[in-house]
């Protein structure tokens, strides 16, 4: 059954979209796939499971993370850790 996954893929230049390209191109089941540099949009269609498709451009180093309007069917990507906000010292009570 074929099936389309969209995910969101950091990508700044065309070795970028290469590198997607060439993995994509390997994976078995893949029937189409569409790349748009601009939206950071990678839209594959195919006989391959999402969780695969993903893993796989995973690899290629890209920051990647399921598309907001398909996350709803599949668990979002890990979001990096957010940085601890800084908080002033209290003063520790004299004892």
């Amino acid at each position: 059954m074929s099936q389309t996954t969209v995910l969101k893929v950091a990508m700044s230049c065309q070795g970028c979209v290469g590198a997607v390209k060439r993995v994509l191109g390997k994976l078995e089941g893949v029937e189409t796939y569409d790349i748009d540099i601009d939206a950071q949009k990678v839209t594959v269609k195919g006989n391959v499971e999402r969780d695969v498709v993903f893993q796989t451009v995973s690899k290629t180093g890209k920051k990647t993370a399921y598309w907001e309007e398909d996350a709803s069917a599949a668990p979002a990507a890990t979001p990096a850790p957010a940085e601890a906000e800084a908080k002033p010292a209290e003063p520790l009570a004299a004892i």
